[in-house]
């Protein structure tokens, strides 16, 4: 696996290592000894699968403390554009977002650590299908959100007529968010 560091701390995008041949193809997802190799020493309890149609918008999502998750998503069919946004306040990147295409033919994966709101736009016409691994239970009256289409933000959707829901269509602004993350110079 090659963990490639982003600007933003903590952010890693993975590279699994894929052994190709007639009959398809086989990769390690998730290898704990090569995550803490990386510095990523989490524990994942619980896994996620998501089916969205195409133009569809989900997030942008996160989890509040005391159980903030840290989450490593990849796509198994289709292609979506992967958004993550600062939130930790005191961060060098604080309100700066990242996007990171993610497919069935890349195979790219994203770790996601806590601090971050985390949303995915699906690309082209086809379904796109995700794979979530989560270090804390979902946890309802935890679970908050930012605007998908925040003006400060000004995150670049690849999309026209978003499909959204009606819970991501309500979330406010950045600036009108309490302060649940706070950045720790030094911090992963």
């Amino acid at each position: 696996m090659r963990f490639i560091a982003t600007e933003m701390a903590g952010l890693f995008v993975i590279e699994p290592r894929v052994w190709d041949d007639r009959r398809g193809f086989f990769f390690e997802s998730y290898n704990q000894a090569a995550f803490r190799g990386a510095g990523i020493a989490v524990e994942f309890v619980q896994d996620n699968h998501s089916r969205s149609c195409p133009g569809t918008i989900r997030g942008m999502h996160f989890q509040v403390p005391p159980c903030a998750q840290d989450k490593l998503v990849r796509v198994i069919l289709g292609s979506v554009l992967d958004v993550v946004v600062d939130i930790r306040r005191g961060s060098p990147t604080y309100g700066k977002w990242a996007g990171f295409e993610l497919s069935e033919t890349n195979r790219r994966m994203l770790f996601v650590p806590k601090g971050f709101a985390h949303g995915f736009c699906v690309l082209g016409d086809q379904y796109a299908e995700m794979l979530y691994k989560c270090t804390d239970f979902y946890a309802p009256k935890l679970a908050f959100g930012i605007r998908w289409n925040d003006p400060d933000l000004g995150i670049k959707w690849p999309v026209k007529d978003a499909v959204l829901s009606d819970q991501d269509a309500k979330y406010p602004s950045l600036a009108d968010l309490p302060t649940y993350f706070t950045y720790e110079p030094g911090q992963a």
